[in-house]
């Protein structure tokens, strides 16, 4: 595996190849999900680049920038068993020379739930990620489906962008409880772990009630609330039954659906979802 940390070495590494490149971006911290991510990306193509950025310009004020979790040693070691050819590790200043001056907006698909939550996150996301794909140029780029709203944004913006590349995106990785893997779990003390998995099953007992035949956006809300209102550790952020494509609130549900939440745990922030296929 080499590594490299300017784009003008990424960019040789790319000039220089044959065959078809698959994109893996992080934010480092790595764990299983991660790994499976890389692992799809060495079945699909003849090489895989990961890069390794903790991207500034989608933490906001008061977030958790400064203490976000880094083992760049551990990183290197997970990577090599699962088969990474080129690992990028950028400074700030390699990925924005002049300061990030320039942002993309992928309009409505970032503005409910985390992007009501948490403003500019998605502008930070976009952004990053187009300038990754744009350094790479990979024919694949892999996310996973526990950040769900953040691959809707990206596919949105590929398709507006005409950016050419095919967005995977793969399945939550999780433990046996149910919880979702999630760097940010390492914030967890072991009475907040215990507690954690409060978020799969609020998931899972509005999916529960979803087969057993309801149709109401709100009675599957409601069911969630009262999963997590059962666990004092936890405090809910927002729960949600949105249109997978649009993450707008559904009142009923005809065609597919996503649950989703965010809920503290400790000094936690996590997210999770499950998707719901069409009525049948």
């Amino acid at each position: 595996m080499r590594e490299v940390t300017h784009v003008a070495d990424v960019r040789a590494w790319r000039a220089s190849l044959a065959g078809t490149v698959g994109l893996v971006p992080t934010m480092g911290y790595l764990h299983a999900g991660h790994v499976s991510l890389v692992q799809r990306a060495r079945r699909d193509n003849d090489h895989v680049a990961v890069s390794l950025f903790v991207n500034p310009t989608q933490f906001g004020p008061g977030e958790d920038l400064s203490r976000y979790p880094r083992d760049l040693d551990r990183d290197r070691a997970q990577l090599e068993q699962a088969g990474c050819d080129l690992l990028f590790v950028p400074g700030v200043a390699d990925m924005y020379p002049a300061g990030p001056g320039t942002l993309v907006d992928t309009g409505e698909v970032s503005r409910p739930l985390e992007g009501e939550r948490r403003p500019g996150h998605f502008q930070g996301v976009a952004t990053v990620v187009l300038k990754l794909l744009n350094i790479v140029q990979p024919q694949r780029a892999y996310f996973g489906q526990k950040d769900a709203q953040q691959l809707g944004v990206i596919r949105t913006m590929v398709r507006d962008l005409d950016v050419p590349v095919e967005i995977v995106g793969c399945p939550t990785v999780r433990e046996a409880d149910g919880l979702a893997l999630s760097s940010r779990n390492s914030y967890l003390d072991p009475d907040d772990r215990r507690a954690a998995p409060v978020l799969h099953r609020a998931l899972t007992a509005a999916r529960r009630l979803w087969e057993q035949g309801e149709r109401r956006g709100e009675a599957l809300r409601e069911t969630m609330r009262r999963v997590l209102a059962d666990e004092p550790r936890a405090r809910v952020d927002y729960v949600s039954v949105a249109d997978p494509l649009t993450f707008r609130e559904l009142d009923a549900m005809d065609g597919p659906a996503l649950l989703s939440l965010a809920v503290f745990v400790g000094r936690a922030r996590l997210i999770d979802n499950l998707a719901l296929p069409p009525a049948g």
